[in-house]
């Protein structure tokens, strides 16, 4: 039986997210394909929310709708993270889990980091029908907090790719810069809720500075 056929998730193609393979090195992450099931697309697409901002906001700054709205459901489930953590052999069920969107991105995003010590994963999911700029905007499993190249591989933010890694003291990741349209929905499983809501509160200021300074 296909386990899709008795899944409640509709949107999320389960057999790409299982299918794609976990890498350890130099940190563990994969590198999915597909993982949006072909009919939702258009309508995804469509709804996918009208955000004037630059940069990262949550859920809760942004009117959902639609197939949109279903899919970020689909991600913050319990289901979700099982399916997640199983490829990993870790529980991210029991980790709260913060959900942000971006349209825009300004040139200053995408310097190389490893994600702070109260992450416990993070996937992200692109939502951009074609990518032609060669570099910019890529990001790219790095080996080092200081080059972007070498790489051990480079994530192309066209629809429907997930890419998704464990974070370490070594989980070097970023892309080269890029200015404009570039779609993308990351999960973030922190290690408890006082770091969601501190995330949540740092987030929103940032937002809040952006209004302000126009940066």
């Amino acid at each position: 039986m296909n386990v899709e056929a008795t899944s409640g998730l509709s949107i999320l193609n389960l057999d790409a997210v299982r299918a794609a393979p976990v890498s350890r090195d130099p940190y563990s992450f994969f590198l999915g394909n597909d993982v949006l099931k072909p009919e939702a697309v258009d309508e995804i697409r469509k709804d996918f929310p009208a955000i004037a901002k630059p940069g990262y906001l949550t859920v809760d700054e942004v009117a959902l709708k639609g197939r949109f709205k279903a899919l970020i459901d689909e991600l913050e489930s319990d289901e979700f993270s099982r399916i997640m953590g199983e490829k990993f052999g870790i529980d991210l069920v029991s980790c709260p889990r913060l959900t942000t969107i971006m349209k825009r991105s300004q040139p200053k995003y995408g310097s190389i980091h490893t994600d702070g010590p109260s992450k416990v994963m993070t996937m992200l999911i692109y939502m951009n029908d074609a990518w032609d700029a060669p570099a910019a905007g890529r990001l790219r499993v790095l080996y080092d907090g200081k080059n972007y190249e070498p790489f051990a591989v480079e994530v192309p933010p066209t629809m429907g790719t997930m890419f998704a890694f464990l974070r370490a003291d070594n989980s070097w990741h970023g892309h080269e810069p890029f200015e404009g349209e570039r779609r993308v929905v990351q999960v973030a499983w922190v290690k408890d809720a006082n770091e969601l809501e501190r995330k949540k509160k740092r987030n929103r200021t940032a937002q809040f500075l952006k209004g302000i300074f126009g940066r």
